[in-house]
């Protein structure tokens, strides 16, 4: 509401008071038009003005603090409106019932009052009170008297009821009410003392909203506030009592109960639960005794089973749930817990305090008591917080608990030796996860190794194995992809040849004489369909490409969880490839329980992360996760200088059943064939057995000159699609080389049923083409860049490859390291990673051992590419292309 010096005031009077209205006019901002009546000469004039009409609710606070500029007929209703508001604050209130309902008049007035109404009625402008009488046939004015008393009324019954329109709260730094609630002395039928209440009027002026007094007690009344007050306390005091009556209804008894009056249980309850704050609302304050107000806290703990020492305590036992419960610094005892969980009133006594008990808290006291596993208290000890029916509470664990947390956090306090039957230097990165391998299994919980692929997750395995077997932990189990039998097979011999190896896999598979310190090779199938695995009691078990096992419903993964060890290892570079989910498979299937159930993890983490991007849940998930997962980049500052420039790694798959049935009929055709031939006829039909061969370890699609179906047929591309998991998820990019064409049609058609961005080049390939598809592969288009050995292994920059995967042998050595070169050259500023496929038992694995052999020797020797096998005996031949091992 502006007043400006231009602008008029004219009060328009209303029953019952409260609504009656200043029009305000003469400064153009009006769009309610007024008739007024302004005398000129003897007989008044009909006016009309464009008027702002403004309640009585805004307009006493603008004209108590009015402009001294203010047009006469404002000064003059800002006066009036003063002294009513003195009126009101002088306690003279007397009640009214208007037809709409209660209200309040000012009054009674004394001769003092009255000499200033007729002082003020004298000093109203002409047009501060030119307003008719209606229902008249001449036209008459308002008398001024009559006008400043309906002011008054007005002001009255504004600052009575308040300054809302819903006659309830109180006016803002008006008359408010407190009530003091104490203790009683004296004890009730139940020997249990209850609480009294004084209600307490506080007095401030309504026209400055400074504290005029403050009296403690409606029957203590200081004197001074008694002589300057008088009857207002008494009229505060009902006026307050009123308004709060409505919303709390016990408060009407202060009227029968002056100096104070008893609250039962029940309406101490209501007053801690609904009226204070109701009361609150409308401008009526309580106060409680200090002591009410300790902050009480509870915290979840367990009592541990055994609490000696932190190494007796595993995953799966069942801890003892208890509550902790403290009043400010003070932790109370279990007795003085039971007593709280027992209580039944809102107010209980504690220590010599009366104490206002949390109701909430009370009923998660007397809730039952339920036992938490071993993974639920320690994920709780990691985080301070564990969730209870959908409420996170913190959490205070035993000393056991505490001591284990400490522990797992500093597994890298002492280092771990490797054995000196380990036959490899570990770098510092690989010593650092031995050690954190061996802590977390010898503690008995689960873990992750994490680390990118080429980082040596099999040598550090291996290495766990000697360090496991030095402590008598018992046999080892290995459960990975049928591809990586044989990898395993060979790091085991070349690193630790002093351990036993067997595979449990194929027909002839059995687990008798099982030595302690053996480690047994199993594949994910194999674990799936076989229970032997599962009928005994491993030492450790190592699921490599633990990422197999992401969906926690598969068979696959619940035969897994099927199988009992001591400790498990999950080793993976990609943990978690599309959703959270994944990651809690994994972590569950390490460390069961530590993430909850499923459904809970994916409400309450795996969601707000996903969908929300909540900071504060993936901080916590980071928490827990982090003892359990090691997780190490090649990128990453400390490893990264370790790491050779190129590393290559052989390896070695398995032959498919039809690419053994078709292996085997060709080696006896044409061995058949060749025992006859002499000379140039005898070579050829070498090359062209050795042809055959290399193209059915390949694909039988390839062999068999066949477009399709190209899955399920071959076991260097089940390696190949494991690989290129693995590549793709860690963001890096590959080039696949082969000297044949039609495969690369077959791998092109199967990244294509993949949804893979990929691109060929063959010798059929324009220079343009060529061209075009180099710059997009720089370029991060696609990941997969398909060559053929001739037309891409020279000549070309692919620096954007970090990858390489060579998908068949060229038996000349330096023929591959040409088209490796592609990416490992001036430009690359990342480790290369090189991958041949070699399928195991086949002439490929005999012919790349000799090439290693010959891979120092002068050019001369191997330089001829397959050349120097023709001149190879029969018995020679047929020793290298027969189906089997040694």
């Amino acid at each position: 509401m502006e007043i400006t010096e231009h602008t008029q005031a004219t009060y328009v009077p209303s029953e019952p008071p409260r609504d009656g209205v200043l029009a305000l006019w003469g400064d153009a901002h009006g769009d309610t038009p007024i008739e007024l009546l302004v005398t000129a000469g003897r007989a008044p004039v009909r006016t009309k003005v464009e008027a702002r009409v403004v309640s009585m609710a805004s307009a006493i606070p603008r004209l108590l603090t009015a402009d001294p500029r203010a047009s006469p007929t404002v000064a003059a209703w800002s006066a009036a409106v003063t002294a009513g508001v003195d009126l009101v604050s002088r306690g003279r209130l007397i009640p009214a019932r208007p037809p709409d309902g209660d209200g309040w008049r000012a009054g009674p007035l004394d001769a003092d009052d009255e000499a200033r109404l007729r002082e003020l009625a004298a000093a109203l402008p002409p047009e501060a009170h030119a307003l008719a009488l209606s229902g008249l046939k001449r036209p008459r004015l308002h008398s001024p008297e009559a006008l400043v008393r309906a002011l008054w009324d007005a002001t009255a019954d504004v600052l009575a009821r308040g300054l809302s329109p819903d006659g309830i709260a109180g006016p803002p730094g008006g008359a408010e009410l407190l009530l003091r609630v104490e203790p009683r002395e004296a004890f009730d039928a139940d020997g249990m003392p209850g609480f009294k209440v004084w209600a307490v009027p506080m007095l401030r002026s309504l026209a400055d909203s400074s504290l005029v007094a403050d009296a403690p007690e409606i029957r203590r009344m200081p004197d001074e506030v008694g002589r300057r007050f008088g009857g207002q306390v008494e009229t505060q005091l009902l006026l307050g009592v009123r308004r709060g009556a409505r919303v709390w209804p016990p408060l009407g008894r202060v009227q029968d109960e002056p100096d104070e009056f008893a609250l039962t249980d029940d309406e101490v309850s209501h007053l801690l639960a609904y009226g204070g704050r109701a009361l609150d609302e409308i401008g009526i304050t309580v106060l409680w005794p200090e002591a009410l107000f300790t902050r009480m806290k509870a915290k979840a703990g367990v009592e541990s089973p055994r609490p000696d020492s932190a190494a007796t305590f595993t995953l799966k036992d069942l801890l003892e749930f208890k509550w902790q419960v403290s009043l400010g610094d003070e932790v109370l005892t279990e007795d003085e817990v039971s007593m709280l969980a027992e209580a039944k009133r809102p107010i209980v006594r504690l220590r010599g305090k009366w104490i206002k008990a949390d109701g909430a808290l009370l009923a998660k006291l007397r809730r039952p008591k339920r036992a938490l596993t071993g993974s639920e208290a320690l994920g709780a000890a990691l985080t301070g917080k564990l969730e209870l029916e959908g409420e996170e509470i913190a959490f205070a664990p035993s000393p056991v608990l505490t001591g284990l947390a400490e522990r797992i956090t500093s597994t890298m306090d002492d280092p771990v030796e490797p054995s000196p039957r380990l036959l490899a230097t570990l770098r510092p990165y690989q010593r650092a996860g031995l050690t954190w391998l061996a802590k977390m299994t010898e503690l008995g919980l689960g873990a992750c190794l994490a680390d990118d692929m080429g980082l040596g997750k099999t040598v550090q395995l291996i290495a766990l194995h000697l360090h496991r077997e030095a402590l008598a932990a018992g046999p080892t189990l290995v459960v990975c992809p049928t591809s990586l039998l044989g990898n395993w097979e060979r790091e085991i011999a070349r690193f630790a040849p002093s351990v036993p190896v067997r595979r449990f896999h194929g027909g002839a598979r059995n687990l008798d004489d099982l030595s302690p310190g053996e480690i047994v090779l199993a594949t994910y199938g194999v674990a799936r369909r076989d229970k032997a695995l599962a009928a005994l009691k491993w030492g450790l078990v190592a699921a490599d490409e633990a990422q197999h096992v992401k969906n926690p419903k598969s068979a696959t993964a619940k035969a897994l969880r099927r199988i009992e060890s001591d400790a498990r290892v999950a080793l993976t570079g990609t943990p978690m490839e599309n959703r959270l989910a994944e990651l809690w498979s994994i972590l569950d299937w390490t460390t069961p329980g530590l993430l909850g159930t499923l459904d809970h993890f994916r409400r309450t983490v795996a969601k707000p992360i996903e969908r929300n991007r909540d900071k504060a849940a993936t901080e916590r998930l980071a928490t827990l996760v982090r003892p359990f997962l090691l997780r190490r980049k090649k990128t990453d500052p400390d490893i990264a200088p370790e790491l050779p420039s190129k590393t290559e790694t052989d390896t070695y798959v398995p032959l498919s059943a039809e690419q053994a049935t078709l292996y085997e009929a060709v080696v006896r055709e044409s061995m058949e064939a060749i025992q006859d031939m002499s000379g140039i006829e005898r070579r050829g039909e070498v090359f062209k057995l050795l042809t055959a061969l290399k193209q059915i370890c390949n694909h039988p699609a390839q062999f068999l000159k066949e477009q399709g179906p190209v899955t399920g047929r071959s076991g260097k591309l089940a390696a190949f699609d494991e690989l290129l998991d693995i590549i793709l998820d860690e963001g890096e990019s590959v080039l696949v080389f082969s000297q044949y064409v039609q495969l690369l049609h077959l791998l092109e058609t199967r990244l294509a049923d993949r949804g893979i961005p990929s691109a060929m080049l063959t010798g059929a390939s324009s220079p343009a083409e060529r061209d075009d598809m180099v710059r997009r592969f720089q370029a991060g288009e696609f990941p997969v860049f398909l060559l053929s050995l001739k037309a891409g292994g020279v000549g070309l920059n692919l620096t954007k490859a970090t990858q390489v995967i060579h998908f068949d042998r060229w038996w000349n050595p330096a023929v591959e390291d040409q088209a490796t070169d592609r990416a490992f050259r001036i430009g690359q500023d990342h480790p290369v990673l090189v991958h041949r496929l070699i399928t195991e038992g086949t002439l490929e694995e005999r012919i790349a051992e000799m090439v290693e052999a010959k891979r120092g020797l002068a050019e001369s020797v191997v330089g001829s590419g397959e050349t120097w096998i023709s001149e190879l005996s029969n018995d020679e031949l047929a020793d290298l292309v027969r189906l089997g091992s040694r």
